[in-house]
């Protein structure tokens, strides 16, 4: 199950493209987002990269452990951008975040990696975070990753998302959010609560595929970046 992620982090990466672990601003992490996924795709059109991340070996291109992190969690959280009619204040504000948590939870979830968008904003990106848990559990399965940590994934991030809400409805939530993100940690906005769970699961696939000797660095990383030499 993903944490809040209510953690420091360090200065701003020079190219976000593909590197958000500086960023503190959830506006910067959606815009790097939007700009990282066409760019990724496009790559993976090409046949530049081996697809999805968890197939890669270790003479491919970005088959190192940080390149097979990274990109798993960019494959997941590649369905947010493509939600159609984008209203991402219900992702990151925080006036807005009790309406998507209730409409996420009254969401059916689906196990879908290709999915069929509605046009609503609110309905589209719970669509998109079930598809983006969905890819991971995908993902796991081909990398054989550890099945407890995949077990149950829709229903632990449901579990998350209802604590995040009891910390919405308790009174100054607003201003203590304000206090973290100027203080350079991240509130349980939704968007950080799906940042922070496919970025756990990501590392799980990235352990499963690893050589023995990098499982101990993963496993201590909270972060791609975190596995720069």
């Amino acid at each position: 199950m993903a944490n809040f992620g209510w953690t420091r982090v360090s200065k701003p990466s020079e190219d976000a493209a593909f590197d958000f672990g500086g960023l503190t601003d959830p506006s910067a992490f959606l815009a790097a987002l939007d700009r990282a996924v066409p760019r990724y795709l496009d790559l993976v059109d090409n046949r530049a990269l081996v697809y999805p991340a968890c197939k890669r070996k270790p003479e491919d291109v970005h088959g190192d452990i940080s390149g097979i992190w990274e990109h798993t969690r960019l494959e997941a959280l590649r369905y947010l951008p493509m939600v159609p009619r984008q209203d991402t204040a219900l992702l990151i504000d925080p006036a807005r975040q009790a309406e998507m948590i209730d409409a996420f939870l009254r969401q059916r979830p689906h196990e879908n990696t290709i999915i069929d968008f509605t046009g609503t904003a609110i309905e589209d990106y719970g669509i998109a975070i079930y598809a983006a848990l969905n890819w991971l559990n995908h993902c796991g399965a081909i990398a054989d990753a550890d099945p407890q940590k995949f077990s149950g994934t829709l229903r632990s991030f449901r579990k998350v998302t209802v604590i995040a809400r009891q910390w919405w409805a308790l009174d100054g939530a607003a201003e203590r959010c304000r206090q973290m993100l100027q203080a350079h940690e991240r509130p349980p906005l939704v968007f950080f609560l799906l940042w922070a769970e496919c970025t756990n699961l990501a590392r799980e696939i990235a352990i499963a595929v690893a050589p023995a000797g990098d499982t101990a660095r993963l496993q201590s990383a909270r972060d791609p970046e975190d596995l720069a030499p």
